[in-house]
C-alpha cells in the first residue's frame, strides 16, 4: 500500500517546489544583473510564490513512512537484543554452559547480557516480539520470545524444588511484588497461545496466585503497596497486574478474571484519574488530604496500555467494557493536547520544561495506533498523531539498535525535582518492548490505510 497517494494537489505541490527552487538559487547562480545589486523581479513574495508550501524545518521526520522503513528500525532493535540476551545457564565456578538442566543447582547462574530475562520490562518485550511476528510474518520475532520462554519454562520445575533459598529463578519462583509477576505472566500466556513446546502453566499459576491472593490490598480490594508510604497506590501497578488477569480470563474463559480486571481499573481510576485533564497522577496515598498531582509520562503509558490490553480480550458483552472504553477516549484526548511539536511527550506530561522521553512516547504510539486499528477511536483525528509519535521514536534508535532517551526505573514522589532529573540511559530496559510494539502496530496501520500530504499536512484518506 502506498504511503502517499498522488493526485492533482500533489502535482501542484511538485510544481510549486520547482518554482521555489528557481527563486532560491545560490547567489553565484543568479544573473549578472542580479549580482550587480539590482533587486530581482523574481524575489519570493506573496504575489509570485505560494508561501504556504515553503518547506518547514521539522525537528523529526514528518509524513507517513513506508511500512518497510518502520520494519528496518525494529529489525535493528530485535537483532541487537538477540545478540545481548542469552538463554543459557552457567556454572558459578568457571562459567561453563549447562546443557543438561537436571544438573542445575542453587549456585547455577543465568548468563548475563545487557538485559535481564526475568524483569517486567522483558515481559513487555516478549509480548512485543510476538506482536511484531504476527504483524510482519517474520518468524525471527516470534522465535526470540518462544526460545526464551521455553528456556525458562524448562528450568522452572528444577528450581521450584529448591525451596525458598536464593537462586537464579528466585524472583519467579517466589515473587515478592507485582513487578515480578504481571508483565511476565501476560507474556507467557500469549506465548502459549502462539504455540509453544513447553509447559508455562506452573509459572502462570504461581504468578496468578501471587497477584490474586498475596499482594497487599486496601480494604476495598485495590492492589497497593506499603512503600514509600503505607497504603500507597502506584499507577504502574495497573499494568503489573491487570493485563495478566485479563489474559487469564481469555485463557480459561472464567468470568471472574474479567470482573477482577474491571474492578481494579475502576478502583485505580476513581482515585487517580483527573477527568478535567484526561491524565492520571502517578501516586496516591490513603489518608492524605491533598495529593500533589505529578503526571509522569511512563506511568500514564502503563495505564493506557492496560486499557488497550484489556479491551483486546474483554468480551464485547461484558458490562465493564463501556467504562474502560470511555476512560480510553478521555485519556487519549488528554494526551493529544500535550504532544510536543517534535512528536514526543514530556517526562512530566504537562510540564514543557521537563525533558522529552522515549519510552512513554513509544507506548502512546502503540496504544493510539492499536486503538485506530481496532476502530475504537476516530482514525482521522488520531492516526496522524500516532505517526508523528512513531517518527519521533524512530530517531532514538541508534545504528546498533539501542533505544536512547529512556528514563530509568522511577519510584513515586511528591516533588517535581525527582521527576525532572531522573537519568536517561540506553540500557534502561523500559524502552525496548514499547518501541517494537509501536513499530508493529504502526506497520499494521500503514497496511490498512492510505495517507497523503494535503495542503502540506499529513492526512489519512477515508475510504
Amino acid at each position: 500500500m502506498e504511503s502517499i497517494t498522488f493526485n492533482v494537489k500533489s502535482i501542484f505541490f511538485i510544481f510549486c517546489l520547482a518554482v521555489l527552487m528557481l527563486n532560491c538559487q545560490p547567489q553565484s547562480q543568479k544573473s549578472e544583473e542580479q549580482t550587480s545589486g539590482e533587486t530581482s523581479d523574481k524575489e519570493m513574495n506573496d504575489s509570485n510564490t505560494p508561501l504556504h508550501l515553503l518547506q518547514p524545518d521539522y525537528p523529526t521526520p514528518y509524513g507517513a513512512p513506508e511500512a518497510s522503513e518502520v520494519k528496518m528500525v525494529i529489525d535493528r532493535v530485535r537483532d541487537y537484543l538477540d545478540k545481548v540476551t542469552f538463554a543459557e545457564m552457567l556454572t558459578e565456578e568457571g562459567g561453563d554452559k549447562i546443557s543438561d538442566y537436571d544438573q542445575v543447582d542453587e549456585k547455577s547462574i543465568l548468563k548475563k547480557g545487557d538485559f535481564r530475562l526475568l524483569s517486567y520490562e522483558w515481559g513487555v518485550t516478549y509480548a512485543a516480539m510476538l506482536l511484531a511476528g504476527e504483524v510482519t510474518g517474520d518468524a525471527a520475532y516470534t522465535d526470540y520470545t518462544k526460545d526464551r520462554v521455553k528456556f525458562l519454562a524448562d528450568l522452572y520445575p528444577r528450581f521450584e524444588k529448591m525451596g525458598d533459598g536464593k537462586h537464579a529463578l528466585h524472583s519467579i519462583v517466589k515473587p515478592g511484588a507485582l513487578d515480578d509477576c504481571g508483565a511476565l505472566c501476560a507474556a507467557f500466556i500469549k506465548t502459549e497461545a502462539s504455540g509453544l513446546d513447553a509447559d508455562v502453566n506452573p509459572m502462570v499459576n504461581n504468578f496468578m496466585d501471587y497477584i490474586l491472593t498475596k499482594e497487599f490490598r486496601l480494604s476495598d480490594g485495590t492492589l497497593a503497596r506499603n512503600r514509600p508510604l503505607k497504603n500507597t497506590l502506584w499507577l504502574d501497578d495497573l499494568y503489573m497486574s491487570v493485563p495478566a488477569i485479563a489474559q487469564m480470563g481469555k485463557k480459561t474463559g472464567d468470568q471472574k478474571y474479567f470482573d477482577e480486571a474491571i474492578k481494579q481499573i475502576s478502583l485505580f481510576s476513581k482515585r487517580m484519574f483527573n477527568e478535567k485533564k484526561g491524565l492520571y497522577m502517578h501516586g496516591w496515598v490513603e489518608g492524605m488530604e491533598v495529593h500533589p498531582e505529578f503526571h509522569w509520562a511512563r506511568a500514564n503509558g502503563w495505564a493506557l496500555l492496560t486499557k488497550v490490553e484489556v479491551l483486546k480480550v474483554l468480551p464485547e458483552q461484558h458490562p465493564g467494557r463501556k467504562m474502560v472504553m470511555d476512560l480510553l477516549h478521555q485519556h487519549i484526548k488528554g494526551l493529544a493536547a500535550l504532544q510536543s511539536g517534535s512528536g514526543f511527550w514530556h517526562q512530566l506530561l504537562d510540564k514543557n520544561d521537563s525533558y522529552l522521553e522515549t519510552s512513554a512516547t513509544a507506548i502512546y504510539a502503540y496504544c493510539i495506533a492499536a486503538a485506530v486499528n481496532e476502530g475504537w477511536i476516530d482514525e482521522l483525528a488520531y492516526a496522524p498523531m500516532a505517526l508523528l509519535a512513531w517518527n519521533a521514536v524512530s530517531t532514538m534508535v541508534n545504528e546498533e539498535g539501542q533505544v536512547e532517551g529512556t528514563c530509568v526505573g522511577t519510584g513515586m514522589a511528591f516533588d517535581p525535582a525527582f521527576y525532572y532529573h531522573r537519568p536517561v540511559n540506553k540500557y534502561a530496559a523500559h524502552g525496548y518492548g514499547p518501541v517494537i510494539a509501536a513499530g508493529a502496530e504502526i506497520i499494521r496501520m500503514l497496511n490498512q490505510n492510505d495517507f497523503e500530504i494535503n495542503d502540506s499536512s499529513l492526512q489519512l484518506l477515508k475510504n
